[in-house]
């Protein structure tokens, strides 16, 4: 049996862009359930599949002098929703992709700006946001 993937070396692609992030979370998927009766079942409904929902997608990353990701939800405040494929990708030791998952329809839902204290000694994250319309692995 194969070893199993380490989550600490990965890459990120938003459209054409390939950034670097410290944490990306939250995508999941889930199916509803829909439960129905039918009328000689006197205790037991019946189970079915309902609408597929898809989590929201967090990026965090270093503050730096770019603004590509805030002007991203920057536009969509504005009402120009522009829609990007998400690319998120495991990598190994030696540098090789080993798994892939794409999300689809990505827009930013909301921006967090890094909060500041004097006293502290770590850096300042940004975070990002987003909704989608579907994930797939693809590798």
């Amino acid at each position: 049996m194969a070893d199993p993937f380490r989550k600490f070396r990965y890459k990120v692609s938003v459209g054409s862009k390939e950034a670097g992030f410290s944490e990306v979370s939250g995508y999941d998927a889930s199916i509803d359930v829909v439960e129905y009766r039918e009328g000689n079942h006197v205790t037991t409904p019946r189970k079915l599949p309902g609408l597929t929902k898809y989590g929201n997608i967090t990026l965090k990353w270093g503050a730096t002098d770019s603004l590509d990701f805030y002007n991203w939800f920057k536009d969509c405040t504005n009402g120009t929703i522009k829609r990007e494929t998400v690319a998120i990708t495991a990598i190994d030791e030696k540098g090789q992709d080993i798994a892939s998952w794409t999300v689809k329809e990505a827009w930013p839902t909301k921006y967090t700006a890094p909060d500041f204290n004097a006293t502290a000694s770590e850096v300042a994250i940004e975070t990002l946001e987003i909704v989608h319309e579907g994930m797939e692995r693809t590798k």
